[in-house]
């Protein structure tokens, strides 16, 4: 999964490809935990070629899945993330030392061997996509933290509320106080 900037003769181009689901299985096997590609993606964008730079502006499209973070069950998450990334040779990364970073490097990327990995940029978008707290649904019961009962399938009879032995004397200086009060 890789762009041959060597292939890029205009100063504007267009890439369009679908990559089956099998493809990325070894690609992101670090992923695995965290989503896995379910259906086609969709790659698109254009190539703006500025002598050794070049701009892909464009999107990727797909449906991942992933674990809920309450109840861990596997779910689906649509991906449409548009994208506009600035990619210039490793070369020109001078490392000038300390620096305010400013709005443009935080789309700038840097290829090595006139190549871009396309598997890499792919990812990053799918990690953008990502919620922070990722839910099968909004009103996702989670586990039971006694016995690990999926609640949204099952209840259970567990007491869930749990007293810190440690707190024992606060609890008891609280419930002094109460009385005192009546």
């Amino acid at each position: 999964m890789r762009l041959d900037l060597s292939q890029i003769r205009t100063a504007l181009e267009r890439y369009e490809k679908v990559y089956r689901p099998e493809a990325f299985s070894s690609v992101f096997r670090d992923d695995r935990d965290t989503f896995q590609v379910v259906s086609p993606v969709s790659l698109a964008f254009d190539i703006h070629r500025n002598q050794q730079q070049f701009r892909l502006a464009g999107g990727v499209t797909t449906t991942l899945e992933l674990p809920c973070s309450r109840c861990l069950e596997a779910f689906t998450l649509p991906v449409d993330a548009p994208f506009d990334l600035r990619y210039q040779p490793h070369t020109l990364n001078a490392g000038e030392g300390e620096r305010e970073i400013e709005e443009d490097d935080l789309t700038t990327a840097f290829y090595e061997n006139d190549e871009i990995d396309l598997a890499q940029l792919m990812r990053e978008q799918f990690y953008l996509s990502l919620p922070m707290k990722p839910l099968c649904r909004a009103d996702c019961q989670g586990l039971c933290v006694v016995c690990g009962t999926n609640l949204n399938r099952a209840m259970c009879d567990c007491k869930r509320e749990w007293d810190d032995p440690r707190l024992a004397p606060l609890k008891a200086l609280q419930e002094h106080r109460h009385h005192k009060e009546h």
